[in-house]
């Protein structure tokens, strides 16, 4: 075995046995991410369920008593009936609830007349995605119950809609978010993990030992990589464990493909970490360095939540540097979709590339000098 073999076997081995010493990095690894995921899992939803919802009905009949049932039925609502439209609205402006319908007195006899009666939808707007799912609700409720009345003149229509929905049949938020929160949640990991330990060294005074011996800076990095990559490895198989067995989210796509994705994600955010930690040289400024450009560009810029093609052109051509963007992309196709290779190539080069960048920039950052 070569000298430099040697060392690197001998650097390896002091990191693991610090590794095991201090379990704050295997906290990192293993319980961060799943106390994350189960927050964020439970917590974060674009659902909107029993949605406190009220019903004026100005005059009885055997119609609105169809038409309501149809909403009592739904799991999207908790119907409130009022005894007019001003309680519904008062109760709306005191947001006791976050919309009503009103049918009124004409609504049967618009009916019976073969006429398409207008019924009065009001929606709490306040909170703008909220009021857009209602609203989608109502009408996918008004539709549902007018195809089954085939009311003439509304439903007779030359026209018959059969909806499929791909890949999430169910239009379940979790099944979308739970694979994105694992990007994110592994993109402050990563970059945790490896920011502290430079920094470490230097506030021990340990980097100083280093320098003077014959190790070479890329054995240090190397044996800086090596570990922390095995560890946050072992922090992704958690997450995708969680996500598959706790959430329900369905992985369609190939295991291989999954670890290959994982493994050039884990060195990218492992080497924007290394980074950090070799240009603060302190753990706390390292910490909060690492948090600011990992965590709340990887939450914001990834596309997990906000649709990426909706931001300004500026803003788009900014999430190209963010690692989290490619990785979301790869783990939504992959649990939902299966290995689609149109999507998976491009966006496993951009993650190599910027393991490359990230890594490239701390052996360049790093210098075997004590000033």
């Amino acid at each position: 075995m070569s000298g430099s073999l040697m060392r690197l076997r001998g650097l390896i081995r002091k990191e693991t046995l610090q590794i095991l010493r201090d379990p704050s990095s295997i906290a990192i690894a293993f319980v961060l991410p799943a106390v994350l995921l189960l927050l964020f899992g439970y917590g974060v939803s674009l659902d909107a369920r029993h949605v406190a919802f009220g019903i004026v009905v100005d005059q009885p009949s055997a119609a609105a008593a169809s038409l309501t049932a149809q909403f009592r039925q739904s799991p999207y609502f908790a119907p409130r009936d009022f005894s007019s439209a001003a309680a519904a609205q008062a109760a709306l402006a005191n947001e006791s609830i976050d919309g009503y319908m009103w049918l009124r007195s004409n609504f049967a006899r618009q009916l019976d007349a073969g006429r398409e009666p207008t019924i009065g939808v009001f929606v709490d707007g306040i909170n703008a995605n909220n009021a857009r799912i209602i609203e989608n609700y109502v009408q996918q409720s008004w539709f549902v119950w007018i195809a089954a009345q085939a009311i003439p003149g509304t439903a007779a229509t030359p026209i018959a809609m059969q909806p499929r929905i791909w890949f999430n049949p169910a239009v379940s938020s979790r099944d979308y978010l739970v694979p994105g929160l694992i990007a994110v949640i592994m993109t402050l990991t990563g970059a945790l993990l490896t920011a502290l330990v430079i920094a470490r060294e230097w506030e021990r005074g340990t980097m100083e030992a280093l320098m003077v011996t014959r190790v070479s800076m890329n054995e240090i990095l190397i044996s800086k990589v090596v570990p922390y990559f095995i560890l946050g490895m072992g922090g992704m198989v958690v997450a995708v464990l969680i996500a598959v067995f706790l959430f329900d989210v369905p992985l369609h796509g190939s295991i291989l493909v999954l670890t290959l994705a994982a493994a050039l994600f884990m060195l990218a955010s492992l080497g924007m970490g290394l980074l950090i930690s070799t240009v603060a040289k302190n753990q706390f400024v390292a910490g909060q360095i690492a948090i600011i450009t990992t965590f709340l560009p990887a939450f914001i810029l990834s596309g997990f939540i906000f649709d990426i093609a909706s931001m300004p052109v500026a803003i788009q051509w900014v999430t190209h540097i963010v690692a989290a963007r490619y990785f979301v992309s790869i783990l939504q196709t992959l649990f939902l979709a299966g290995t689609v290779w149109s999507v998976l190539v491009p966006n496993l080069f951009a993650l190599l590339m910027m393991a490359v960048v990230f890594l490239g920039a701390a052996r360049l950052a790093a210098r075997k000098r004590l000033d």
